[in-house]
């Protein structure tokens, strides 16, 4: 059974995506639980991928790589964990800010949750204000997370975050921003509760938050 997790992690690591639905439906039908299968084989993996890609030994196309093979896995073992009634380790709900059409560190970010064990909402790109407000209170997400690659489009965290305060329900998550432009020192001067450099640390600090 360790020598079927072990090769599940390294198939993630190793961004092998036609191999991973097949290997994923071998370990649940060996009888591993779908928990085992996500938490020590599929979890571990992106553990060691979030870790290689902070520390400079793997970069954004091997990363992403890694993520779309833990989807292929997950779309397989999804039904699986529902039958079991496996918890999530949150939910996350994401979204490019009105104005910026920016999408490809979104994408990773919300592809690192996922590989994460969260449920993930993505929202997409170019979000307006009201928009994030309606989806909040549709999905109750655990952490929010807003993206701007753009300074122009920038103070449209901030507009959004007072949405999210004028219609009294700031205060049920977490909001983390991120982009290239943004600093820790924006997140706090705009209300957020963090801030992010990358999609492996923003995964960590979500964490951190619903321990």
């Amino acid at each position: 059974m360790t020598e079927m997790l072990n090769s599940l992690a390294e198939t993630l690591i190793k961004g092998k995506m036609n191999d991973m639905a097949g290997l994923t439906q071998q370990a649940l039908d060996s009888g591993l639980s779908a928990e085992d299968v996500l938490q020590k084989g599929l979890l571990a993996g992106m553990d060691v991928v979030g870790k290689r890609f902070k520390s400079g030994e793997m970069f954004i196309p091997e990363v992403l790589r890694s993520a779309k093979t833990m989807h292929k896995a997950m779309e397989v073992l999804r039904p699986a964990l529902a039958a079991a009634e496996v918890k999530t380790a949150g939910k996350f709900m994401i979204a490019t800010v009105e104005g910026d059409l920016h999408d490809i560190g979104k994408n990773l970010v919300a592809m690192m949750f996922e590989g994460a064990g969260f449920e993930v909402v993505n929202l997409g790109i170019d979000q307006k204000a009201q928009a994030i407000v309606d989806a909040v209170k549709t999905h109750q997400p655990d952490v929010l997370g807003l993206s701007a690659l753009l300074t122009t489009t920038m103070p449209k965290m901030e507009e959004t975050i007072n949405a999210l305060k004028e219609a009294g329900i700031r205060d049920g998550m977490r909001i983390m921003v991120g982009g290239a432009p943004v600093t820790e020192d924006f997140a706090k001067k705009i209300g957020a509760d963090g801030y992010a450099p990358n999609a492996a640390t923003a995964v960590d600090r979500a964490k951190e938050y619903l321990q």
